[in-house]
């Protein structure tokens, strides 16, 4: 079995109350704070059970944010400190974790509210 060497694959996640840093295997970070924050799209991609297939990409202005994959042990914390963004989509989140069709679901922007 071949391991993927990726340089992309993560090294370190880390969720803190300044916001997300991801540290990938080639010793580049990725990172956004919250206050920056300014969309979380929930990215699925027909790759499982093998591989990733979730990931939370987190974008801040020009171009800034991180991506975190749903396996990473980070990604709890992750979540839960996005569900408590005010107007995050819980059903658009749960229609996401529930698909395997090859899509992308905004479930948060910067001033979106909900009903």
């Amino acid at each position: 079995m071949s391991q993927d060497s990726s340089s992309a694959r993560s090294r370190m996640v880390s969720v803190d109350d300044t916001g997300v840093r991801r540290r990938l295997a080639d010793g580049s970070e990725e990172s956004v704070t919250w206050a920056e924050l300014t969309t979380v799209v929930i990215r699925v991609i027909p790759e499982g059970p093998w591989k990733e297939d979730v990931f939370f990409m987190l974008a801040g202005p020009d171009g800034s944010g991180t991506a975190v994959p749903s396996g990473d042990p980070a990604a709890d914390a992750l979540l839960e400190r996005l569900q408590r963004l005010p107007g995050f989509d819980h059903d658009k989140f749960v229609e996401a974790m529930t698909t395997d069709a090859d899509e992308a679901y905004v479930v948060w922007s910067a001033g979106q509210t909900t009903t």
